[in-house]
């Protein structure tokens, strides 16, 4: 997204001067980096970016808008978009009463909103305050009054050790003899555990213990509904490519080392001069190389990782260490999609449903409580949902973060149907559902669910990504962010310093960092800054 992005700008600004010898330099076999769409049980789906995070202000809806891709005649990923309110059970079976869950939602939901800094008490009406935000705000306003957190996970727990504390769960104690062995304590911290491992899977941060407090305020959203795209993310990418002449973007071409002169006084070139001498040398794994004024580096953080270690060589002379430190600081975690094909011998034995299949919420006990079900494996238990693609897709999605999702990169397909069946055979046990509520009928044969194939993404083995997005880890801030986007060599003595070594990507905007449109942003700022080098571009 960042360097077609960029490439986009730059051509259509210059190409009637015939200024730019433009090459986008990919290292895979497509186009799109961290987009990928594919195709899975008749419906379109996403291996990587898949949300319009807000459509109000965002360059990514109106681009959308504008080449038509909102609209498909074939089923898409989330095409319901947030699918109805999930059925919460716990393991064991037990489908959990809107009393129990409700409240701990409302709790994390308005801690999450202390800790982006939103204070919705003064932003909502008389009514919504007494009847929805009053209380759950006040505890969350208390936690984070007396917190002393550093990380969103520490103040999290804080919030729920005050909602405890303020006996509010021992007022709503309620008669619990249908949930097993299940206290109300119990169930509350694995409802809140749900919420957290959902928050993991937005950030990408394995624990939220690492994610800093601070910073998690200057994270900004746009307003409005969040959509998925009909035609694909990849027609976005495929739109902004089109543009570009004939053999600009170049596929198969990996670089190992990048060359670069820290002390070459490079002067802007013009049309009357020609080209100065190309001070950035591009060596490929084949064997090859190329040399160019200006290079955009738009990989990913993960890649920035690896290349900083001693024994990298990817940049020579090494990057310096204002620019490896950022680097170093900052956070690139792992999340995963598994989608699972239900086998065509499942039927939907109650026609009054509306979907397929339930989306589910799973509740499951500690890792280490005796109570837990043994044959479920590890990797799962910090699942947060199971859900169908969109309400008549017979394909069922889980999002994993985290060590949980590098460990199911190096499972076998069959290793995975027999964890998930194993999961799913625990927690849709008819016999133990719970008889006050009938959001899931017990005609339902869900024992009989069989998942005949899977397909998972693999972000953190690949050795072009290593990852799927940033956060502001924990000994990090924003200050970083912009660190990330300073072009090298860095000479405050010059009015103009030479562009050398440009960064683009999510990992290099302070405000949307891990979004498609962070990334957006960040390919029009370097492209803009080199129109400005050239006087191409009123400032």
């Amino acid at each position: 997204m960042a360097g077609l992005t960029a490439a986009n700008k730059l051509h259509t600004m210059t190409a009637s001067k015939d200024m730019f010898e433009l090459c986008v330099v990919e290292g895979g076999t497509r186009i799109g980096g961290r987009i990928n769409t594919s195709d899975f049980g008749g419906d379109k789906i996403e291996m990587g970016a898949t949300w319009i995070h807000g459509i109000g202000g965002s360059p990514i809806h109106e681009i959308a808008q504008q080449i038509h891709s909102l609209e498909s005649d074939q089923p898409w990923e989330c095409m319901d978009g947030n699918l109805d309110e999930p059925t919460t059970i716990a393991e064991g079976g037990f489908i959990l009463n809107p009393s129990i869950v409700d409240p701990i939602t409302k709790l994390f939901n308005s801690l999450m909103d202390h800790a982006q800094g939103k204070n919705l008490i003064d932003s909502v009406s008389d009514t919504e305050k007494s009847e929805h935000c009053s209380y759950y705000h006040k505890v969350a306003a208390k936690a984070s009054n007396i917190s002393a957190a550093t990380s969103v996970g520490s103040f999290l727990r804080q919030g729920l050790d005050a909602y405890w504390s303020s006996g509010s769960s021992k007022e709503q104690e309620e008669d619990l003899k249908g949930y097993g062995k299940w206290s109300r304590k119990l169930l509350e911290e694995g409802i809140f555990g749900v919420h957290e491992n959902i928050q993991r899977t937005y950030t990408s941060a394995g624990d939220l213990l690492s994610l800093d407090y601070r910073a998690e305020s200057e994270y900004q959203m746009f307003p409005g509904e969040e959509i998925t795209i009909a035609k694909g993310y990849l027609s976005i990418i495929e739109s902004l490519a089109s543009v570009l002449p004939p053999g600009t973007v170049q596929l198969g071409r990996k670089v190992t080392k990048i060359e670069w002169q820290p002390e070459k006084n490079h002067e802007p070139m013009n049309v009357e001069n020609g080209y100065c001498s190309r001070p950035v040398k591009l060596h490929f794994y084949d064997g090859s190389v190329m040399y160019a004024d200006h290079v955009i580096v738009t990989v990913s953080l993960g890649v920035l990782k690896a290349a900083i270690h001693q024994d990298s060589g990817m940049f020579y002379p090494p990057l310096p260490f204002f620019k490896a430190e950022a680097i170093s600081k900052l956070g690139f975690g792992v999340v995963n999609k598994l989608f699972m094909q239900l086998s065509p011998t499942y039927e939907r034995k109650d026609e009054h449903s509306r979907g397929f299949f339930p989306s589910l919420q799973m509740v499951f006990h500690s890792p280490h409580s005796e109570m837990r079900h043994k044959e479920i494996p590890w990797w799962m238990r910090r699942t947060a949902t199971l859900c169908p693609l969109h309400n008549n897709s017979s394909v069922l999605l889980s999002w994993f973060a985290g060590e949980e999702a590098l460990a199911l990169e190096s499972l076998k397909d069959e290793e995975i149907i027999q964890g998930v069946s194993t999961t799913l055979s625990s927690f849709l046990t008819h016999e133990l559902y719970n008889v006050n509520v009938s959001s899931l009928d017990k005609s339902h044969a869900y024992d009989e669910v069989k998942i005949s194939k899977v397909l998972k993404t693999q972000w953190g083995t690949d050795p072009l990504f290593l990852g799927s997005y940033s956060y502001v880890a924990m000994g990090s801030s924003g200050d970083d962010l912009d660190i990330m986007a300073e072009p090298l060599p860095k000479d405050e003595s010059l009015a103009s310093p030479p562009l050398q070594i440009l960064f683009a990507g999510e990992a290099t905007h302070r405000t949307h960092y891990s979004t498609t449109h962070g990334a957006y942003f960040s390919g029009l700022r370097e492209a803009n800054r080199l129109l400005q080098y050239y006087h191409c571009l009123e400032i």
